[in-house]
């Protein structure tokens, strides 16, 4: 029993980043129609390297893989990737943004178009807001006016320790996770 049960552990502890990955169902239960706002939808999703995303649709519809511009202009004759049977997975393997639309004539100018932003998996899920000093107002003096320079803001940028304990915390929450069940299964 206990060669088994380290087995099973060992498996799961293998098993669990994968368990990370989320499936987006492209308009909720909407599903992928020329009636979705996938500006609004996407805006309250978070995509992250590893993540699906699902788009069902009827046979009119169609799904295209397209570029930044051919998103920008509707021209759905370009399509990197093209799918139309009906319920398509697309797996987000790269981070950065990605653009879809559906190659019906008309229906991207209607809105079934959209935007993805897919972030690393190593990033952090909420940003780091830069800290911000206020400012004292000066006091008129005789000296001439010498005009204010702005001062320069550098983008922070998180360390590698801020990228690897980011993904620690969700191992280690997963690690708790499976060694919560292996003892429930051993008792």
């Amino acid at each position: 029993m206990a060669v088994s049960a380290v087995a099973t552990l060992l498996f799961l502890l293998v098993a669990s980043p994968v368990a990370f990955a989320a499936n987006h169902v492209v308009g909720g239960s909407g599903g992928w129609t020329q009636s979705g706002d996938y500006t609004t939808w996407a805006a309250a999703e978070t995509f992250t390297v590893g993540d699906t995303l699902e788009f069902n649709y009827g046979g009119s519809h169609g799904v295209d893989v397209i570029s930044k511009d051919d998103y920008e202009n509707c021209n759905t004759g370009n399509a990197i990737e093209s799918y139309s049977d009906g319920k398509t997975t697309i797996k987000l393997s790269k981070s950065g943004p990605m653009y879809f639309s559906c190659p019906t004539l008309g229906h991207c100018q209607s809105g079934m178009k959209l935007s993805v932003n897919v972030q690393d998996s190593s990033t952090p899920s909420t940003p780091s807001t830069p800290s911000t000093t206020p400012s004292t107002p000066s006091t008129p003096s005789d000296s001439p006016a010498t005009p204010n320079t702005p001062a320069k803001s550098t983008p922070t940028t998180p360390n590698g320790a801020t990228r690897v304990f980011g993904s620690m915390n969700k191992f280690v929450i997963g690690v708790s996770v499976v060694l919560g069940a292996l003892f429930v299964f051993m008792c």
